[in-house]
């Protein structure tokens, strides 16, 4: 099939190319390459991919890969403009939405980037697949939705309508506005709501790596909440893999059910608390962490914990990767990527 995958230069975004275009499709790779993080890890995943830094620089330009069925190009999701001109050209089969802005934290500050990227980008992804014959749009949603929820484990049944920050209102919003396109314009939508991804090349922004980074150079860790976090921790060989049979299944398989919408959690179907996590990277590291203690901070939740047997079910969805297994191939990456 032809794919394109939003996000690309992203970090499971950046695996879900690799994996789709190893598996034989058809793949071009989106992403606009802010400056959320450092962009120059963004740029080494996509050297990965084989495409230089010179033509990924360049907006709205298609490069193809040196080494893998893989092309790329550099725009905004908001441009009205070029994105509907790259889904009328390149007549894609399938969508698989990883774009957006990232962050809890960041969104209490910088609301209206949140808005251009997950609200208008999305409305605008939402009508190149009404347009172009999409056959099925995967997108990312977030365990974030949640907010305030208490039932554990979180399922997709559970109420959602208390989101404790503004990403988790954007992503809700996603799902809103997937449920009216599949309902009005019959897109099937297949909405993923991912739980704390860890593992090489990940966020610079999230706990492994700003862990990691901190107790190799003898920085004191931050630990919120005084440790008392639990997180269903998944490692994104087990995420990818999940997203790739999504993708893949092209024709919907809930269509029988007169049901072109859908939602799943998508983790390891476990919870790990904070402290276990950084535990095993002490011991990894071999180093014990200096670690500040801290109040919870504003859209933290104490807990996640996702139930995936919807996803067992209707796909055969399969995390194993244990944290001991998962914690240690980060660290390896991280040390060689290093130096």
């Amino acid at each position: 099939m032809k794919i394109l995958v939003t996000g690309a230069a992203g970090f499971i975004g950046f695996f879900t190319s690799k994996v789709l275009a190893e598996k034989g499709h058809d793949v071009i790779g989106l992403d606009n390459i802010n400056d959320y993080y450092d962009i120059n890890l963004k740029y080494s995943r996509l050297k990965e991919l084989g495409i230089n830094r010179e033509n990924a620089e360049e907006f709205n330009k298609l490069s193809s890969s040196d080494k893998l069925n893989f092309s790329f190009v550099r725009m905004n999701l908001e441009d009205r403009e070029a994105l509907p001109e790259l889904f009328e050209n390149e007549k894609f089969d399938v969508v698989c939405n990883l774009a957006a802005q990232a962050g809890v934290r960041y969104s209490l500050e910088n609301p209206n980037t949140y808005v251009d990227s997950n609200l208008v980008g999305f409305v605008n992804v939402l009508e190149c697949c009404r347009h172009n014959n999409i056959k099925h749009l995967v997108y990312a949603s977030s365990s974030s939705v949640y907010g305030l929820n208490e039932k554990i484990p979180f399922s997709t049944d559970d109420n959602v309508d208390h989101p404790i920050s503004l990403y988790a209102a954007t992503k809700k919003s996603n799902e809103l506005m997937a449920h009216t396109y599949s309902h009005l314009f019959n897109i099937p939508t297949t909405g993923l709501r991912f739980f704390t991804v860890y593992g090489p090349w990940g966020r610079p922004d999230m706990a492994m790596f700003l862990f990691t980074d901190a107790i190799i150079n003898d920085r004191p860790i931050k630990v919120f909440n005084h440790g008392k976090m639990e997180r269903d921790f998944t490692y994104v060989d087990d995420i990818v893999e999940g997203v790739v049979r999504i993708c893949e299944k092209s024709t919907n398989p809930r269509i029988k059910n007169n049901s072109l919408y859908k939602v799943y959690n998508i983790g390891n179907n476990n919870s790990v608390k904070l402290m276990d996590f950084i535990e095993e990277i002490e011991f990894n590291l071999d180093k014990v962490a200096k670690k500040e203690m801290l109040p919870i901070q504003p859209g933290d939740v104490e807990r996640t914990w996702a139930d995936v047997n919807q996803l067992i079910k209707d796909f055969e969805y399969s995390p194993n990767t244990s944290i001991k297994e998962g914690v240690k191939s980060f660290i390896d990456w991280f040390k060689d990527y290093y130096n």
